[in-house]
């Protein structure tokens, strides 16, 4: 009889069969699988058995990190490889008694006596009077017009009636000068402009003696010449800028004898730095001007033609400062292009401007050697303005310095004494000289050969200007004295040596000239001396009234003493007293010329803050 199976041979007998046929399932998958793969295979060929290499660029910006640095320790450890013993010093001190006789003493530390501040005025006037009826007038008034503009004016008046003892006709002079400024700042250059007048009058008094004037022509002659000085001028002041300055004027230059000159003048200074180059380079500094004088005399001296020049001039001076250790130097020249515009002349000029200076002994011995030259535009101002003795009727050209070495020594000796020695050797063409015109009259009239009157300066009385190629040998020497508080002491010698090619002398020009000047100062006096010396000199001499033969004379050398002092009242109010030719030394400035003899004066300054 079966039997029915319980319940747990059911159950293996359920488990044996899922197993079964679990395999078979998996069996009949991995089957599939492989079916499938080599279903989906290529067949490889030789050509996909190739390796290929490419290049891969990558493309991408680093940014750093801080975390990305390495960080080193605050005290990194060092690791030594072989440990050093610092070595013990051992100090041992040896007592020598030394005699000594300083004992130290307490005191009170000195100050530096500077003396009372004197307070400064912008205005002031000044009035005095002197001997030979001489009144003097001078004056500055400045006033400010706003923060940064103001308006300056000077006047000078002084005058002297017949102050040359002895003549036969009168010696009255006055100078008369005017100027009136206005200056405005702006934020990068102060600009000014003005005008100067000026009137001079002189007489021609100087008659010479080998010739015996009678008395109506004495009464005849004319001898007053009046010069009038009328410019216009202005300048410009630049704070930071390649152009440092520049000026620019016009004036009128005129007689009573209806002469007349114009000078035109501009010049400006340039600066170029050179530190762009290099650091160390210093600027460049350039010079530029442009210079017309024209003018005409109505008569020349020995006929009635007229006289008339004209020159214009262009000029450039560069100059350039550096220094090599101790050696300083100077690289500069001139260069001129000149034009005489009356006879169609041209020249073009150069010149160097060099000098080399060495301090042998710092601050006390400096060696300085150089060479130079240079252009000198004559006119009928200047000329008048040194010797207001010519006549109006010169005859101009230009003078050329065509070289000048030159070399001395300057310095100190000690903190007292400062000195300078000087020779110069110098090749001039027609180096101006003045000398004496001939009479026209032999004494008893007052007309010429052609019957016309005489002019008051054609009776041997006046000088002309002649010219001469020279060399001149100079050696100069000055000495300055200021060890002693409020006391100013020196000296200067100057000696030349000419070389003249046609004239037999330098005419009125002396060899040897001499100064010694001294000032002292205290809070309420002052005074001071100038004492000059002027050697012997030559000047021509005419026996009738032509201008050949003439001799030769000689004017004595002459020393003039003058002395000026004053007492302070208060600060705005003060005494003047001036004192010249104190030695009352009857001499010669030019030939027939005598000077005054003592002349003394005395006045009051008062100085103030403004009128207004």
């Amino acid at each position: 009889m079966n039997q029915l199976p319980n319940k747990t041979n059911m159950s293996i007998l359920t488990t044996v069969n899922d197993l079964k046929a679990m395999k078979k399932f998996v069996g009949a998958l991995v089957l599939f699988t492989t079916c499938n793969l080599h279903a989906q295979e290529k067949k490889e060929t030789a050509k996909d058995t190739i390796i290929k290499t490419e290049v891969v660029k990558v493309v991408t910006s680093y940014v750093p990190k801080i975390t990305d640095a390495f960080k080193i320790k605050q005290k990194p450890a060092v690791n030594h490889t072989k440990d050093t013993e610092k070595k013990k010093l051992e100090y041992q001190i040896f007592s020598v008694p030394v005699a000594s006789t300083f004992i130290p003493k307490s005191g009170a530390m000195k100050k530096i006596d500077l003396g009372k501040r004197e307070r400064l005025y912008p205005n002031y006037l000044s009035i005095g009077f002197g001997n030979n009826v001489t009144p003097s007038v001078e004056g500055f008034f400045r006033r400010d017009l706003s923060y940064d503009s103001e308006l300056g004016v000077h006047a000078n008046f002084l005058m002297s009636l017949d102050p040359v003892a002895n003549t036969r006709l009168s010696s009255t002079y006055y100078n008369m000068d005017l100027d009136v400024y206005y200056q405005q700042t702006e934020r990068y250059f102060t600009w000014q402009a003005g005008m100067d007048l000026e009137r001079n009058k002189y007489n021609w008094y100087g008659l010479p003696g080998a010739i015996t004037f009678r008395d109506r022509v004495i009464d005849a002659i004319e001898p007053e010449q009046i010069y009038g000085k009328y410019k216009i001028f202005g300048s410009i002041d630049f704070d930071d800028s390649y152009i440092d300055k520049a000026k620019a004027s016009v004036s009128l230059f005129a007689d009573s004898f209806s002469s007349s000159e114009f000078d035109i003048s501009t010049d400006a200074d340039f600066l170029f730095p050179l530190d762009n180059i290099h650091r160390e380079l210093n600027d460049l500094k350039l010079n530029g001007s442009i210079n017309f004088i024209g003018g005409k005399f109505a008569n020349a001296y020995e006929s009635q033609q007229s006289i008339q020049y004209s020159f214009l001039t262009l000029g450039l001076h560069p100059t350039y400062h550096f220094q090599l250790r101790d050696l300083k130097i100077k690289l500069g020249a001139k260069a001129y292009f000149s034009m005489d515009l009356q006879n169609s002349v041209n020249n073009f000029l150069a010149y160097p401007d060099v000098e080399v200076s060495y301090p042998v002994v710092k601050d006390f011995v400096d060696v300085y050697l150089g060479a130079d030259g240079d252009l000198a535009v004559n006119s009928y101002q200047n000329f008048a303005t040194e010797n207001p003795f010519v006549s109006p009727s010169l005859y101009l050209t230009q003078t050329n310095t065509k070289y000048s070495g030159f070399g001395g020594i300057r310095g100190k000796l000690g903190q007292q004494f400062s000195y300078n020695t000087k020779v110069s050797y110098s090749d001039v063409e027609d180096q101006p000289f003045y000398t004496l015109n001939y009479s026209k009259s032999d004494g008893s009239k007052t007309t010429g050969n052609n019957g016309f009157f005489l002019s008051g300066y054609e009776f041997g009385n006046s000088f002309r200007v002649v010219y001469n190629d020279v060399k001149i040998l100079s050696i100069f020497g000055e000495i300055a004295f200021e060890g002693i508080q409020n006391l100013n002491l020196g000296t200067s010698v100057e000696y030349n040596q000419y070389t003249l090619n046609n004239q037999l002398h330098p005419w009125n020009t002396p060899n040897l000239k001499a100064e010694v000047f001294g000032e002292y100062k205290l809070e309420k006096w002052y005074a001071g001396a100038n004492i000059f010396f002027v050697g012997e000199r030559k000047g021509v001499s005419y026996a009738g009234t032509n201008p050949s033969p003439f001799s030769t004379v000689t004017l004595k050398s002459y020393i003039d003493v003058n002395l000026h002092g004053g007492y302070q009242f208060h600060d705005d109010f003060s005494l003047f007293v001036n004192l010249k030719n104190v030695l009352s030394n009857d001499y010669q400035r030019y030939t027939n010329f005598r000077v005054q003899g003592f002349q003394a004066m005395a006045g009051l300054t008062w100085k103030f803050d403004t009128l207004f």
